[in-house]
């Protein structure tokens, strides 16, 4: 794949992504500044989750028959027009469909970039390398996008009850997106691909009837619920430690540094690593990791737990896509990219539910143990991912 076409892509991923990771600070805030319950605001945070469940695999197979530009073009105008009516209308009912669409449009965007830089790829090697390099834009944005409408929220404020400084962070969400379709409009289609002979409708289950894709999706369900379990628990631990908030903040900023890092060093050593050995290693160094963190007792021990849980699921990524191209035929790889995709935001919905409600139960160290139980379990099935022969 050409350097320039894929650096525009992922700069391109960067400002949609931005767009629904400035949204999602700048809404529940705003919602709270309103006067609004802290379920309210847990509800409008699931829904940025919520709309990718349900479009993710439509998405995927409209991606398969349109390819790259006009799954990001509606992209783009949903991200636009979700962001502008919070400028237009900064309300909890606008919030909810700021949510939707910022949210849909991002996964959908997603899945197109995904399976053209797979599609354009030539070799395993280089697959590895361009989904490495692909990984890194939400990484940028989820920094980026929250930084800049906190700012602005911040800045162009005028006062406790005035939304002039949420409609400007909106704004510029709103602005983020036409940016993506600047850089990335002029980058050629790959030709279409023709479906394979068949006697009735592709469904969904033809994909999980395949060993390799169920043993994918398993593992690709562990380890999206083990990020959903540190960001959601490591607050709960740490304030059972007395921490202050500057202190869980940067024990998680910590994560997100090392998640970016790794896959930035990554793309330099595509060529020795091998699928199955890195997400396996993932997984044990993972559930050691949980089995470590109920005893970790001071900010520096929870902090370097941290970094190295960063390393280990910020490596995965890249290799589950690679692994999900090589095994999926081509004719569906959008749709294979939406199942994945809507696998990790159901999770994301409906994990920090159940983990709060084990957790007040049995305690958070029990829930962290559970869970790095099941990912050691999960390292059998990450092994036989390895290609025959």
């Amino acid at each position: 794949m050409k350097a320039n076409e894929l650096a525009r892509l992922i700069a391109g991923h960067v400002f949609l992504h931005a767009c629904m990771a400035g949204a999602r600070l700048a809404a529940p805030l705003l919602a709270l500044q309103q006067g609004y319950s802290p379920l309210a605001v847990g509800l409008l945070l699931a829904l940025f989750s919520l709309m990718q469940v349900f479009l993710a695999l439509p998405a995927g197979r409209y991606a398969d028959r349109h390819g790259l530009r006009r799954p990001l073009g509606f992209a783009v105008l949903a991200s636009v027009g979700g962001a502008g009516l919070a400028v237009l209308f900064p309300v909890f009912p606008a919030l909810c469909v700021v949510a939707l669409m910022t949210g849909g449009a991002t996964g959908t965007a997603s899945i197109a970039m995904q399976r053209h830089v797979g599609r354009a790829a030539e070799g395993a090697t280089e697959l590895k390398r361009v989904f490495s390099w692909l990984a890194i834009g939400p990484a940028i944005s989820n920094f980026f996008g929250p930084f800049a409408a906190g700012m602005l929220i911040d800045f162009a404020g005028q006062s406790a009850g005035d939304a002039t400084g949420y409609r400007a962070a909106f704004l510029l969400m709103a602005v983020l997106p036409l940016a993506t379709w600047a850089l990335v409009r002029t980058v050629a289609d790959l030709h279409p691909v023709q479906p394979a002979e068949s006697t009735g409708p592709k469904l969904v289950w033809d994909l999980l009837r395949e060993p390799m894709m169920r043993r994918l999706m398993v593992v690709n369900w562990c380890l999206s619920s083990c990020w959903d379990v540190h960001t959601f628990l490591v607050p709960v631990l740490g304030h059972e430690r007395g921490f202050s908030a500057s202190v869980i903040g940067s024990i998680l900023g910590g994560f997100a540094i090392a998640a970016a890092l790794i896959r930035v060093v990554m793309p330099a050593f595509a060529e020795q690593l091998r699928e199955h050995v890195v997400v396996t290693s993932a997984m044990l160094l993972t559930a050691s990791i949980f089995a470590l963190y109920p005893l970790a007792q001071t900010p520096l021990a929870m902090g370097f737990l941290s970094l190295g849980l960063g390393l280990a699921l910020g490596s995965v990524q890249p290799m589950i896509m690679s692994t999900l191209h090589q095994i999926t035929p081509e004719a569906r790889l959008g749709e294979a990219f939406g199942l994945r995709l809507m696998g990790i935001n159901a999770s994301s919905v409906l994990m920090p539910m159940l983990f709060g409600t084990a957790g007040t139960v049995v305690g958070v160290a029990v829930v962290f143990w559970a869970v790095g139980l099941v990912v050691g379990l999960g390292a059998r099935p990450a092994w036989l991912l390895r290609p025959p022969g």
